[in-house]
């Protein structure tokens, strides 16, 4: 199919993955153009600097060019002008996972990391141990790791690593992305019930692991999760090689010790002691799969442990945004209740004797509903002091759906928990500053902008 493709129109371009991929086909000689409804810095920026034509809002017309292949946004439905157009005019197209799978990944030796928590914080750090060692990967993550500036970069190098998302393909595709992968390696991480929205229950979810596990090939690997217990019933593999790895005894790889400091973890293994600029237990879970994984690739432990002792984090993952008058902002992408548990807990030994606040936006299409009322509740009950902003897009789900706050506010409560609704960013705002001593550390939970409250804090905070 692909000699065959000179241009190439992206239905959604300013996804930064979409994006990425355009610019990279743009760099490799074909045609590109793309359509987005909201076209605006910095993805219009970083699009017109590499001279990627893009027209704002669909349209039929947009097709008019007639392009030799459609690439469809996982956001686009249909109803999309541009999508119907492609379905009636019969053009060729397909969606990103598809792209990437035929251009860009067929070929190499793919590294899918996977689960339900902790992907972006493991592929960065994945990437980042082969990236300063030289050994030029492709990757594309979902979020922006600090050591290398951007989510998403395609080199002619035999390697590429891949944050494997088991959300759905596309409106035509309802498989998950990371069955397109081609992977040789697999990390799962662990396995939870997710994605409400297009997941019935914890055995589909299950259900789409399987068969991610039943095409890694005979020559690749599985590493996976060895102390997760929903993961457990999927790894009766016999196809190809796998290993366990973890914190129990029951694992072929195992961290023999565990400490956590302020501002590392440390964890033996493979007779060596290694040491992570992460806190918590959940990132010595994913430093040892990426020790794991890069190791079988043939890394050396002085190799690992130099790139993990030289990296900086991910943007949006227990990020320290400031501290104004003694009060510290962190922002965090955590938006279900295992990951703001284990965010909290982290929290508790980066800054111990700290009064803790969480502020959560329910925002994310599982959190907006009250599959985990309770859950949400235990979670944030780790916190001093709690405070609910309102729903996310609350018109679009049926009341017997919803999330109800004000029950997860007398959950909270009753627990002894500082606990309060509040449905704007400026009263919650407000309610910080007035409230705040110095030695506070306020975390706010949220997977979008929540109306710039991070900066809204830290420059009432500064007052």
């Amino acid at each position: 199919m692909i000699p065959s493709i000179r241009s190439v129109h992206f239905v959604g371009i300013c996804g930064t993955a979409m994006a990425s991929c355009a610019v990279a086909l743009k760099e490799r000689g074909f045609e590109v153009t793309g359509s987005d409804q909201n076209v605006y810095p910095p993805m219009s920026t970083f699009l017109e600097q590499r001279q990627v034509t893009v027209m704002s809002g669909y349209a039929e017309s947009n097709l008019d060019h007639k392009p030799d292949l459609v690439v469809i946004g996982n956001a686009i439905s249909r109803g999309n002008p541009e999508a119907e157009a492609a379905l009636e005019r019969k053009l060729r197209y397909c969606s990103l996972p598809e792209l990437l799978k035929e251009y860009f990944i067929r070929g190499k030796h793919s590294l899918v990391v996977s689960g339900t928590h902790g992907k972006t914080t493991t592929t960065s750090l994945l990437a980042w141990v082969f990236e300063h060692n030289g050994l030029e990967p492709s990757y594309l993550i979902g979020g922006i790791p600090n050591n290398l500036g951007q989510g998403a970069r395609f080199r002619d190098s035999k390697w590429f690593v891949i944050e494997g998302d088991e959300y759905d393909t596309a409106f035509f595709d309802k498989r998950s992305k990371f069955i397109h992968y081609l992977p040789e390696v697999v990390i799962i991480n662990n396995l939870e019930f997710d994605h409400a929205d297009i997941f019935e229950n914890l055995a589909s979810v299950q259900t789409s692991f399987r068969r991610l596990i039943n095409i890694i090939p005979r020559n690749g690997l599985l590493l996976a999760n060895g102390d997760d217990a929903n993961l457990a019933p999927l790894l009766a593999v016999k196809h190809c090689p796998i290993s366990r790895f973890g914190l129990g005894d029951n694992n072929d790889i195992q961290a023999l010790s565990q400490k956590y400091g302020n501002d590392s973890s440390e964890f033996e293994i493979f007779g060596r002691k290694l040491r992570i600029p992460l806190t918590g237990e959940l990132n010595l879970r994913n430093a040892l799969a990426v020790a794991a994984c890069a190791r079988h690739c043939g890394l050396s432990l002085d190799q690992i442990q130099s790139g993990f002792e030289t990296f900086t984090g991910i943007r949006r993952r227990m990020e320290v945004r400031g501290t104004r008058g003694g009060v510290t902002v962190v922002d965090d992408f955590g938006h279900h209740p295992t990951a703001i548990r284990e965010t909290l807990r982290a929290l508790r030994v980066k800054f111990p004797g700290r009064n803790l606040c969480a502020i959560f936006e329910p925002r994310s299409n599982t959190t907006r509903r009250n599959v985990f009322q309770n859950e949400l509740a235990e979670a944030l009950g780790l916190a001093d002091s709690v405070l609910i902003s309102e729903i996310a897009r609350l018109e679009q789900l049926h009341p017997s759906e919803r999330l109800n706050p004000e029950q997860l506010i007398a959950t909270l409560r009753a627990g002894k928990i500082q606990a309060a609704y509040l449905s704007n960013v400026d009263s919650i705002v407000e309610h910080v500053t007035v409230s705040a001593i110095e030695g506070d550390v306020i975390c706010v939970f949220s997977n979008g902008g929540f109306g710039g409250i991070h900066e809204k804090l830290l420059a009432a905070l500064a007052k």
